[in-house]
């Protein structure tokens, strides 16, 4: 009897495994993190969720594995990487932001997959609705509020006229935020120019152009793409005497005016929250996507002062107000 019933559980878990589940009986977890590209705002997410979960009691080096894999960029190499981790040895998958949650997702895995500030995930179509996951995948949304960010940006320069956009069609999260953007701006009055990028070396030549055409201050979508250059589109504005405002304080850092949202090492260690749920039995299908507000001012000290701009006092009841300097 005893043997039968053995026979039984491994015939069981021998299914299971071929299905895809992965187990921790001995106490061990693996995890995978994805990234698409480097950039601070990602690395400072990757490392709110790596100390999240130690702080939950899943600690690397004790009962923690992690495979940590960028794909430098590159489309290919991430779709490579995705399917590598959809091998059934993964309790979960993580993915920052929305090229590699779609690539994941995309596989439609046995493995759970975490996502973490993907800005529109049904949009993406990552998820039916926020709060019923149906694609074994849930997350952190970091919804960008381009309206709010635009006038916070108004309360710095109030005589503005015309906004230069800039963004990559190829993210749907830069996309989205632009829709949101130009509601607002028609909704309000404003003018605005606009030119996309296919690739990073585009942005340059794009936000020369919307120079060009008389844009007085640009605001920056939240896609890789852009991010990747926008040293030189800060340099280009600050040059034209044009302010920037943009939807990360890493974009801050890398010389954008101001932008109001939320910490990126915050919103990691809330992705992290929601793989401990996971890890500890329940069903992806039951824990909602979580929009994590934007509630932090970042103004670029350096950017102001070049700029003879002063912050009005109005911008403390937006949140709390962090002054950082060029990196």
């Amino acid at each position: 009897m005893m043997k039968k019933m053995l026979a039984v559980l491994l015939t069981l878990s021998l299914l299971l495994s071929s299905a895809g589940f992965a187990f921790a009986d001995d106490g061990q977890y693996k995890v995978g993190i994805i990234l698409l590209i480097e950039n601070g705002a990602f690395l400072d997410m990757k490392t709110g969720i790596i100390e999240g979960l130690a702080e939950l009691g899943y600690a690397e080096g004790s009962n923690l594995t992690i495979d940590y894999q960028c794909a430098q960029g590159d489309a290919t190499n991430l779709q490579t990487i995705c399917q590598n981790m959809d091998d059934g040895t993964y309790d979960i998958v993580f993915t920052i932001a929305t090229p590699p949650t779609q690539a994941f997702v995309g596989q439609e895995s046995e493995t759970p997959n975490v996502f973490c500030s993907v800005a529109a995930p049904v949009a993406a179509g990552v998820m039916s609705a926020l709060d019923t996951p149906d694609m074994n995948a849930t997350g952190t949304s970091n919804a960008i509020p381009s309206g709010d960010i635009i006038q916070m940006g108004l309360q710095i320069t109030p005589d503005v006229k015309t906004f230069g956009l800039v963004y990559a069609t190829s993210e749907v999260n830069a996309v989205n935020a632009m829709n949101t953007a130009k509601a607002f701006l028609d909704a309000n009055g404003y003018a605005y120019v606009e030119k996309t990028v296919a690739n990073s070396g585009e942005v340059q030549t794009a936000t020369q152009a919307v120079l060009d055409q008389g844009a007085d201050v640009l605001f920056v979508a939240n896609d890789s793409v852009v991010q990747a250059a926008v040293d030189i589109l800060a340099e280009l504005c600050l040059e034209a005497g044009v302010p920037t405002y943009c939807c990360s304080a890493t974009t801050v850092q890398s010389g954008c005016l101001a932008t109001l949202a939320m910490s990126d090492i915050f919103i990691g260690k809330e992705t992290a929250k929601i793989a401990a749920q996971v890890l500890s039995g329940t069903p992806v299908s039951e824990i909602p996507c979580e929009v994590v507000p934007a509630n932090i001012v970042s103004i670029n000290s350096d950017t102001l002062a070049a700029l003879g701009l002063e912050v009005p006092d109005s911008l403390a009841s937006l949140g709390d107000i962090q002054y950082l300097t060029s990196k």
